[in-house]
């Protein structure tokens, strides 16, 4: 079993992926809300910008249209299916405080994102993460997020061009604060070298109990997991309730 080592926060953000894709359809409200009510301490989506240039929560970006399909990107708010939220919508239905990352799928998302979040819900700034698979895309949106908000690199461990330590430190050079990857590249190791630059390790696609207790347990800041009960399971026996 994997030994136990320290997050760099207190507990980590246990976030549902796509709300509670697991027990709800998946980028509704209703499976964000499922979500927090099942104990996430976070929400995950995708971030879209419509033609007319509203933020909006989908996977795959592509909506069929009768028999054809079309990105979003070509298509206005109204023209979108009904259950297809805003994230507008999404800050105003949610109450409490919960952690928010988005994948911004748009190069125009994440100034809007943060415009979106501070016009309604300012507090929620400091528990936004806003992720990007390019560190330069990443650097340039600095000019676009305010302090407390954290910018993740989303990758794989095969496509670094450098070495792990190089790019932990390439991350703090860039003021990147958090590296995600998937699980299986994760070690307790790997987890502690991101964690002597100060940089946050967070985890996805957490679905079974083994897989989360060793991501919980290596000391991972952050986990997502389709099956919001079984995450919240596995961190409340690993740290108590909260």
């Amino acid at each position: 079993m994997q030994q136990r080592l320290p997050s760099l926060l207190a507990r980590p953000v246990a976030f549902g992926h796509r709300g509670a894709k697991a027990h709800e359809r998946e980028n509704t409200l209703g499976s964000f809300a499922l979500a927090l009510r099942l104990g996430a301490t976070g929400l995950e989506s995708d971030v879209w910008m419509t033609a007319d240039g509203v933020a909006v929560l989908d996977h795959d970006g592509i909506v069929l249209q009768g028999l054809r399909k079309k990105p979003i990107g070509e298509l206005r708010r109204d023209q979108l299916p009904a259950h297809m939220p805003t994230l507008a919508d999404l800050v105003e239905a949610q109450t409490g405080e919960w952690h928010l990352s988005l994948d911004l799928k748009d190069p125009s998302a994440g100034a809007e994102v943060v415009k979106v979040v501070a016009g309604l819900r300012p507090a929620l700034l400091e528990r936004l993460w806003l992720c990007h698979p390019s560190l330069d895309e990443l650097t340039r949106l600095q000019a676009d997020v305010v302090p407390g908000v954290r910018l993740v690199h989303s990758t794989r461990l095969k496509r670094l061009t450098t070495g792990p330590e190089r790019h932990a430190a390439v991350l703090a050079e860039r003021g990147v604060h958090a590296m995600n990857m998937h699980y299986t590249d994760w070690t307790g190791g790997l987890v502690t070298l991101f964690h002597r630059f100060d940089r946050l390790a967070m985890s996805w696609d957490l679905q079974f109990e083994p897989q989360l207790r060793d991501a919980v347990r290596m000391g991972c800041d952050a986990v997502f997991s389709d099956f919001v009960d079984r995450m919240m399971d596995v961190v409340t026996d690993e740290l108590g309730a909260a």
